[in-house]
């Protein structure tokens, strides 16, 4: 076990990967801050003995609580940030409304970055750190009928490759990697079907039967996918990017992101559709 007093600040820590992969962390011996948007979220992880912050993304002022409060736990360093925090919004392209991407873009990209940028500034004055940020195999393909959530992965792959080329062109020694996960146990399919339901009106949509079974696969109990990990799989990716002497600048999780990321290399943007129409279909059976 890795004994260390580091310090790391994670985001969308309620469920899922986030929650598992501060578990992880803590008992490898980091300095874990734990965030959620929620303060309800908040008192649950303090009950677990962690340290948690209230910091909702989608909020600039919470963003600059969050991470004061991080500050005081860490006394005033910050060693590493994972970006977990976000969800997805389902919804054929033509069905999504300008409030819709904007919802979907503010967490998943804006607030993201926004809490990175006064992270890094912080990282800079201290001379180090490192920042993974969660992606997701929808940030190396596209499915149908996740529009906005693709479009916010492939837009949070295109600042970090970015961020990534322009800290090394400042001589910095700040590291920034991506984790791009398949399907993950996680409560994500149930904040999405709750997203589709409360923020999207497809009742006169072409797509209405497409969204039917789109569903029916979000409302399935247990794993809705082959291939699906626990989110510890995600943690031991982490792991890798914290500790790693030679970080890498990508990780993949689950068998589907090294199959589509090799697919999308030697297909067809035609032939590589067709498959990736095909594995849809599939799942909405």
């Amino acid at each position: 076990m890795e004994n260390t007093s580091k310090s790391i600040l994670v985001t969308g820590c309620s469920s899922g990967i986030g929650y598992h992969c501060a578990r992880i962390l803590h008992d490898r011996g980091y300095l874990v801050v734990t965030s959620a948007r929620k303060q309800a979220d908040v008192n649950k992880l303090k009950e677990n003995g962690w340290h948690a912050v209230l910091l909702d993304v989608d909020d600039d002022k919470s963003i600059e609580s969050g991470l004061e409060a991080c500050l005081r736990i860490t006394a005033g360093k910050l060693d590493f940030l994972f970006n977990n925090a976000g969800f997805g919004q389902p919804g054929a392209v033509e069905d999504l409304t300008r409030k819709n991407l904007e919802r979907q873009f503010t967490t998943n990209v804006f607030g993201t970055f926004e809490l990175t940028r006064r992270v890094i500034k912080l990282m800079r004055q201290q001379g180090h750190g490192r920042i993974a940020f969660n992606s997701s195999v929808l940030g190396l393909v596209s499915l149908p009928f996740r529009g906005a959530y693709n479009a916010s992965k492939h837009a949070m792959e295109g600042l970090t490759d970015t961020l990534r080329m322009e800290l090394k062109m400042t001589q910095t020694n700040i590291q920034v990697g991506l984790i791009e996960p398949g399907p993950v146990e996680s409560l994500f399919r149930q904040n999405a079907l709750m997203a589709l339901r409360d923020n999207l009106n497809f009742s006169e949509s072409p797509h209405k039967q497409a969204y039917e079974s789109v569903i029916k696969r979000l409302a399935k109990p247990g794993p809705a996918a082959p291939f699906t990990l626990p989110a510890d799989a995600v943690a031991a990716k982490l792991i890798d990017f914290l500790e790693s002497t030679k970080p890498k600048p990508r990780y993949y999780v689950t068998f589907p992101t090294y199959l589509f990321g090799y697919l999308k290399r030697i297909l067809s943007t035609n032939a590589l559709d067709r498959v990736l129409m095909k594995v849809s279909r599939g799942e909405n059976k």
